[in-house]
């Protein structure tokens, strides 16, 4: 086993304020803009939701976490966008004829970069979920109701990170040897490829294992099991669980009378902004910005106290 303090997992700072919120707040939360991104279809919805997202990344991960993992969804979102104009040819508006004799539509378009938002911001949500949901936050909610579906959620959302973080570890102790993926021909760097990842495939089924007996153990899962616990839901709870609840209703309310409907087919158009459709965004912007303000007003806080010793 790889001692803790060599476990390459990125670890949540402990001055995100919201991490340490009751996990109910946490999960609400994100459950919220989860659904709310995934759903919004209006352009300012959209920037709002990718905004927030990718700040609240650099304030958990940091800008150059960050960047690494812009890397990766940029690429992917161009490709998605790119996707769209090439297989539908839906729109009035039409730019140009594709070699294939089929339009090239700016709505078209315009929906393959929503989509593109929509992907990346999604996908930051979730990597800012996996820093503040941890795994006993996780179980600590759901092992109650569905505890070994509970446990397997929990498992299968830490294995991405953990499976990244310890083959880094494996193939950089195989390259201390001259045994790296790097050296050799490619012959040589394939076996060697191959031999990280049947360590990582062994090292992956033996913590399974071990989780699974572990848990069998200490009676997981059992009628009338108690368990310790250290989170309590306190007065600051209760402010955070009415502010989701408020900004959660307003938007919803606002998404049915179609305050904040957009379409791009067969032309784009969207409700005007007048006060009742911007007063529903300026709430979407209050919930996905929450965790910063929070974070900004502990910061300040602490500055504050700090400078008067």
């Amino acid at each position: 086993m790889v001692p803790a303090e060599w476990d390459g997992l990125t670890k949540m700072s402990n001055r995100d304020t919201f991490s340490g919120y009751h996990p109910i707040i946490n999960f609400l939360y994100f459950g919220l803009v989860l659904v709310f991104s995934m759903f919004f279809t209006h352009p300012i919805c959209l920037i709002i939701s990718a905004v927030s997202a990718a700040a609240y990344s650099v304030y958990l991960r940091g800008v150059r976490s960050t960047r690494r993992m812009l890397a990766y969804v940029l690429p992917m979102a161009l490709l998605a966008a790119a996707i769209n104009p090439a297989f539908s040819h839906e729109g009035v508006t039409t730019l140009a004829y594709l070699p294939s004799g089929n339009p090239l539509t700016l709505e078209s378009i315009a929906y393959g970069l929503a989509a593109a938002v929509m992907l990346g911001s999604v996908i930051f949500w979730f990597s800012c979920y996996n820093e503040v949901m941890t795994s006993d936050k996780f179980v600590y909610l759901f092992g109650r109701i569905i505890p070994a579906l509970s446990l397997v959620l929990s498992m299968t959302l830490r294995f991405v990170p953990r499976f990244s973080a310890r083959s880094r570890i494996v193939a950089d102790a195989r390259r201390g040897i001259g045994r790296g993926t790097a050296t050799g021909g490619v012959l040589r760097r394939a076996m060697s490829g191959l031999t990280v990842l049947s360590v990582m495939v062994t090292w992956s089924l033996e913590t399974a294992i071990e989780t699974s007996d572990s848990m069998k153990s200490r009676g997981y899962g059992l009628p009338g099991r108690t368990s310790f616990s250290i989170y309590r839901f306190d007065g600051r709870d209760r402010t955070a669980l009415v502010w989701l609840l408020f900004c959660g209703t307003y938007i919803i309310s606002g998404w049915i009378c179609g305050g904040l409907s957009f379409r791009y087919y067969p032309a784009m158009k969207g409700t005007p902004l007048t006060a009742f459709p911007v007063s529903f965004m300026l709430a979407y912007l209050a919930l996905c910005a929450t965790p910063l303000i929070l974070n900004f007003w502990e910061d300040r806080t602490w500055k504050h106290l700090t400078s008067a010793i």
